[in-house]
């Protein structure tokens, strides 16, 4: 079930599903460390001896407040006669998590309400030798195994404190079946494969409402945690609610957004988007992908690593929306995640270690190297971004050696010395090794990153040793990679004595080359490949949208649609309207790219999450969700449009 409404402070993350469950408890690191293992926390609610589990019995509005990190949920069950508001927040500051519960009774009489909260944590992601405990000292649950503590508090009655609890073993807890009749059984503490449950009793006067809260505090000891529980109780959940709503509120508006002719639905997106994306970002630097934890299902592997390439893509466009301190410390950490050689390896942990990698050093008996190019080399262009927006020169400065030359002089050493292409390397889609046109366009974008930062130092020499290495790259380009009989690029080729073999499937990547590489997007062989791009990997069906390649497999659900070339992807789509951008050169043909970018916003979640794939035929988001690409491949396009648009003027 595909993720939504993510709340973070950049250290605490908890990710919800579409049945309102708490699925993913990352601490102290974004996508370190998933306390849950993507397991639901249930929680329900009992009311004249039924009790009712989030899921098909209720009707649910998942949303946000706009310009906001603070949710705006609506819950109905219509057979229990109940309404439930409910706002969750990571405060701003503190590693809490707040929920704010208003309980409307539908009914015309006075009732008694129970509130169920679950709590499945496989803490370090493993459920062996957990703890979970009632502490009398502060009426509260805790949760803990080695340096992880989560502490679990209720208000309700005008008090604060746990008065219904029951801990015990995951097997002890099956809450679905055991406590139907809503009572719990005040087992104080449980271990090994650890699980609790809380309860909230509340009586509900005819057609009135009442509030109740719910928190985790998270620490890395029990004094963290309790210190936590004592600032909330002490000062009421109202105080965090309000600075966290007014953080995130001053921190979407402190630039002043001009979207010129853009619909409101694409406006409306583009802020979600931001704060999104900022959920995403780890305080100590790592951009992560997708905290997804259904993914784990499909490969036994997840998208909570930070890659060079999605990382880069991030960091410019957070840097050209305005917000260039948030990444500075992605930079140091490829800074320090380079190898001594210069280049960067598929992905890493957020805490900087060498992630898991399905990339072999070893290909048909022959030594390789198990890297994505481009992903260095987008690092760079994103870099040149980030200094274009913040003009930190001595930010820049302090990474000069140590990341720009060193991964620009990997880039200058790593070709082919007859063709003056980069050697083979594994593609974006992390499927293929070869030589692409789409990674040697990454490459000639980040050598004139580096030029440019050469330059800016007055290193002329250096500067010009990366600017023909650039040029070079782009005549290869035309020479070797284009196919004269198909009348448009290739995506890629294979060394084959003076030349390279030809992969003729079609490529939505391709479109690299204008976007950067620096060709022209009027280049009638650019315009050619676009073309075939346009007819042969949209999607054919009342959805729409455009696929990554022709005969793409890769997350394919059983009733895909015959001849349909793949599951559209938002960053697809995207690409197709930032090429519709950077050729048009009047109004009109500007306006082209308006309904790929509202072809995302409508297949976007409620809550404005956007997935990285969409079913081809009912529209619902496939695999991770939300990706951290797409939605800065969204904020990227529309301040492309919009600065177009502002050139026309």
């Amino acid at each position: 079930m595909p993720k939504d409404i993510p709340v973070s402070n950049g250290s605490f993350l908890l990710n919800f599903d579409l049945d309102y469950r708490i699925r993913d408890v990352y601490f102290p690191m974004i996508g370190q460390e998933n306390h849950s293992k993507g397991y639901p926390f249930n929680f329900g609610v009992w009311a004249d001896g039924v009790l009712s589990w989030m899921g098909s019995e209720w009707e649910k509005d998942l949303r946000y407040y706009d310009d906001s990190l603070v949710t705006k949920i609506s819950l109905k069950n219509k057979a229990l006669g109940l309404e439930l508001k409910c706002s969750d927040l990571v405060d701003i500051d503190l590693n809490l998590y707040l929920k704010k519960l208003m309980i409307v009774n539908l009914v015309g009489e006075q009732r008694h309400v129970r509130l169920f909260f679950n709590h499945d944590f496989h803490i370090y992601g493993n459920d062996i030798g957990d703890t979970a405990y009632f502490d009398p000292r502060t009426r509260t649950i805790i949760h803990y195994k080695g340096h992880r503590y989560f502490l679990i508090n209720s208000f309700a009655n005008e008090k604060w404190g746990v008065d219904h609890f029951s801990c015990g073993t995951k097997e002890h807890l099956k809450v679905w079946k055991d406590f139907a009749g809503g009572e719990l059984d005040g087992n104080p503490i449980g271990w090994g494969a650890a699980a609790s449950t809380i309860g909230i009793w509340l009586d509900l006067p005819a057609r009135e409402s009442v509030i109740a809260f719910y928190m985790i505090a998270a620490g890395l000891r029990y004094q963290e945690v309790f210190q936590i529980n004592h600032e909330v109780t002490d000062f009421g959940p109202e105080r965090y609610i309000r600075r966290t709503s007014n953080y995130w509120e001053a921190w979407t508006q402190k630039e002043p957004r001009h979207f010129a002719d853009i619909p409101e639905d694409v406006k409306n997106i583009f802020n979600r988007s931001l704060l999104i994306l900022r959920t995403q970002i780890d305080n100590c630097g790592a951009i992560i992908a997708a905290n997804d934890s259904d993914i784990v299902h499909f490969g036994k592997d997840t998208y909570s690593y930070m890659w060079g390439r999605d990382g880069g893509f991030v960091a410019a466009a957070m840097a050209k929306a305005g917000y260039p301190e948030v990444c500075r410390k992605f930079f140091e950490f490829c800074a320090d995640a380079l190898t001594e050689e210069g280049y960067l390896f598929q992905h890493y942990n957020p805490d900087g270690t060498l992630a898991s990698n399905w990339q072999p050093w070893l290909i048909n008996g022959k030594e390789v190297l198990p890297i994505q190019e481009d992903s260095t080399a987008l690092v760079l262009w994103a870099f040149w971004r980030y200094y274009s927006y913040s003009k930190n020169i001595e930010f820049v400065k302090s990474l000069y050696r140590r990341l720009i030359l060193k991964a620009a002089d990997f880039l200058l050493r790593y070709r082919d010395s007859e063709t003056m292409l980069p050697n083979p390397s594994y593609d974006l889609w992390e499927e293929r090794y070869a030589t692409h046109v789409y990674t040697v366009a990454a490459v000639i974008s980040g050598l004139k990153a580096a030029a440019n930062f050469a330059r800016l130092f007055k290193d002329f020499s250096i500067a010009d040793s990366y600017d023909t290495a650039a040029y070079l790259m782009k005549e290869g380009i035309s020479t070797y990679m284009y196919h004269d009989r198909l009348q448009r690029y290739a995506r890629s080729g294979s060394k084959k004595g003076s030349g390279y073999d030809l992969d003729e499937v079609i490529d939505i990547s391709l479109l690299a080359l204008t976007t950067l590489g620096g060709f022209s997007p009027k280049d009638q062989r650019i315009v050619k490949t676009a073309e075939a791009i346009r007819e042969q990997l949209w999607v054919k069906t009342p959805v729409e949208g455009c696929a990554r390649y022709q005969n793409d497999l890769y997350q394919r659900a059983g009733d895909f649609p015959s001849g349909a070339p793949g599951n559209p992807w938002i960053i697809a789509t995207l690409w197709l309207a930032e090429y519709m951008i950077d050729r048009a050169e009047n109004l009109k043909e500007l306006h082209e790219a308006v309904p790929y970018i509202q072809w995302c916003a409508k297949n976007a979640l409620p809550s404005g999450v956007l997935a990285e794939q969409i079913h081809p035929l009912n529209g619902c988001p496939l695999s991770v969700s939300p990706l951290t690409w797409s939605h800065s491949a969204y904020v990227w396009t529309v301040m492309q449009y919009v600065e177009k648009h502002a050139s026309f003027q």
